[in-house]
């Protein structure tokens, strides 16, 4: 009796399955690939084997994201692109998501992405992203003229490929733009691409050396964020920082411009051209690099530092790290450049010291921001275990107009009971008359450590009666 039952069961239960199949079999060609779009292509492809219905269905998908890493050699790779986009032309189906990691491991692998973007830069390509790894520099891929006058493209990502000489451009569309490791024409080629796009609001630029560019120029009345970049090369890329090239800058002409990062110090001049009221983040991670550290007082370097620090002034919430606070602190010791301005509209800050910048440095970076109400601060290669080299450390007397009036909130990241934090805790509770928090990123490795971090830190005394030390 039970097995009759359990048959009938096992019987009613493949029916159903067959008839869930059926169902979804049914569905219009249309309504299929939208819902496998969702889906990683990989995934995609394997469904070609459910059945016979569904053989081809995975070809009509409008996005795809494939990688050369997951065929069995390079040539694997490039028949199966070749069939799928011989295939799309013949159905009209046409793509609007294209995304390729290609990597080319030997010159003598035949190039591709040309004539690939030649067949999907269609009317309904939207977002594009090309990258290639492991490529010599002398044979890179070529972007072809047909991606430049692409209408309705609105992303694009291009990471180490050759971008050629610039007929005309034409993207109305395109908001983002990343351009990653890639070789141009000329600056005014790449400054073409930049500028023409009227629509562009995100760009991301990271260049490494060579790529036949001297002076990074962006100019656009739409720009709303940017990061610029410049890496020395690796491997058949390499080039010494001492021999990057003079007379190689960064030219910002963006009136619209709200967030900045900047990660290049290998330019001789970073400038910003346009009134910078509209900032309201920068993050200022690697301007000026050992090439500024000079020994005699030059008037156009000079001239560049200030200049740059004067245009961002007027920033709203600013991130500076440790590399930047050490060229800080050397201009401080040795007079060589001038003072920072005062950023009077700061009211957010994010920084990182090394310890051996931090006595002098903290205090005398705090004057420039007057109206300062929240500190994030940390302490970059720290070891805790090296306590011998810091103990002698004591944070300056001077008391930043910031610590009388504004800052509210303090916040120590990566903090433990070395006496580097414990100076830091202790210059901010007695010298900050309205503090109401001050924020402990506690590290340590066991409780009873912590226990006596807390007794240390409720021992010391506040200048501000209404502050609380928050552990997290």
């Amino acid at each position: 009796m039970e097995e009759r039952f359990s048959k009938q069961q096992r019987m009613y239960d493949e029916s159903y399955i067959r008839a869930k199949e059926d169902m979804i079999s049914k569905l219009p060609d249309s309504l299929l690939c939208q819902i496998l779009s969702y889906l990683p292509t990989k995934d995609t492809v394997g469904t070609s084997v459910l059945s016979h219905r569904w053989k081809s269905v995975w070809l009509l998908v409008p996005n795809l994201d494939l990688s050369s890493s997951e065929f069995p050699d390079y040539n694997a790779f490039v028949s199966f692109m070749d069939r799928l986009l011989a295939f799309s032309r013949e159905e009209n189906s046409l793509l609007y998501k294209l995304k390729l990691s290609i990597q080319k491991e030997d010159e003598k692998d035949q190039s591709c992405v040309t004539r690939w973007i030649d067949s999907v830069a269609n009317p309904k390509l939207k977002h594009l992203d090309i990258e290639c790894t492991l490529a010599n520099r002398k044979f890179l891929e070529v972007i072809p003229q047909s991606l430049y006058v692409c209408d309705t493209l609105v992303s694009l990502r291009l990471h180490r490929v050759s971008l050629g000489e610039l007929e005309s451009v034409s993207l109305p569309s395109l908001k983002t733009m990343r351009l990653e490791h890639n070789v141009y024409a000329s600056d005014a080629s790449l400054e073409l691409l930049i500028s023409s796009p009227p629509a562009l609001e995100d760009l991301s630029v990271v260049r490494m050396v060579p790529d036949n560019v001297k002076v990074l120029r962006v100019r656009s009345q739409s720009l709303t964020s940017f990061h610029v970049d410049y890496l020395l090369g690796e491997g058949d890329d390499y080039v010494d920082a001492l021999v990057r090239g003079e007379g190689s800058g960064v030219l910002i002409d963006a009136p619209r411009l709200k967030y900045l990062k900047f990660d290049d110090d290998l330019s001789d001049s970073k400038i910003i051209t346009t009134n910078t009221v509209s900032l309201d983040k920068v993050n200022v991670a690697f301007v000026f690099g050992e090439h500024d550290f000079i020994d005699v007082v030059d008037l156009p370097k000079r001239n560049i530092v200030r200049g740059f620090f004067n245009s961002i002034s007027g920033v709203k919430e600013m991130k500076i790290s440790s590399h930047t606070i050490e060229f800080l602190d050397y201009n401080r010791e040795y007079e060589l450049y001038d003072p920072l301005p005062q950023f009077c509209n700061v009211s957010t800050l994010k920084v990182a010291f090394y310890v051996s910048n931090l006595d002098m440095m903290l205090p005398t970076l705090l004057e420039s921001f007057p109206n300062l109400k929240s500190l994030v601060l940390k302490l970059d290669y720290y070891d805790p275990s090296r306590e011998e080299e810091a103990e002698d450390i004591r944070l300056s007397s001077v008391v930043p107009p910031c610590l009388m009036s504004s800052l509210e909130s303090v916040k120590i990241k990566r903090f433990n009971r070395g006496p580097v934090n414990m100076e830091v805790a202790r210059y901010f509770l007695e010298n900050s008359l309205v503090l109401k928090k001050l924020v402990l990123d506690f590290r340590c490795s066991v409780v009873e450590e912590g226990f006596y971090m807390l007794r240390d830190l409720l021992a010391l005394p506040r200048r501000s009666s209404s502050c609380q030390v928050l552990l997290c």
